[in-house]
């Protein structure tokens, strides 16, 4: 379903001669394209999942967050608009992000859920969160809050 919308984007893209929205979601077609073709050997001919492409647009987007924050200390603002802009088109393709309360209950179903204790348990958390909350949650902001959660 996300690959049949990225294709009808980036074909309205093309018809409205919106250039930043193509270049993204071109941007973002490559990506996928690369990742179909190194999934290829594990005998996966169909193409990645969505959840694995919701995987890789957040990938993408974290890396342009920290772009943009390089562009800003280094003086380049133009390439960090640019970079926003990116990301404003890649996140029109994620679902709605968890707000923070929502990451600490789901945190704390994930705690109970896999029994865990102490920081031995953090990656059986960090496990059963990727593999529900896959797109919805940005995993490098809920690392923190599951070691608080786990006394860490």
């Amino acid at each position: 379903m996300l690959r049949a919308r990225l294709t009808e984007a980036m074909k309205d893209a093309m018809r409205a001669k919106d250039q930043r929205t193509l270049g993204a979601v071109r941007l973002i077609l490559a990506a996928l394209k690369d990742r179909d073709i190194a999934a290829r050997p594990g005998g996966n001919t169909e193409g990645i999942s969505d959840a694995e492409i919701a995987s890789m647009l957040q990938g993408m987007v974290k890396q342009r967050r920290e772009s943009v924050t390089l562009y800003r200390q280094g003086g380049r603002e133009e390439l960090a608009l640019q970079e926003e802009g990116e990301i404003a088109v890649i996140e029109t393709f994620l679902p709605k992000q968890m707000t923070e309360d929502e990451v600490k209950a789901a945190i704390a179903d994930a705690v109970a859920e896999t029994g865990a204790a102490g920081i031995q348990g953090m990656g059986k958390v960090m496990a059963a969160l990727k593999a529900k909350y896959a797109g919805q949650m940005d995993f490098s902001r809920a690392g923190p809050l599951v070691k608080a959660a786990l006394g860490a």
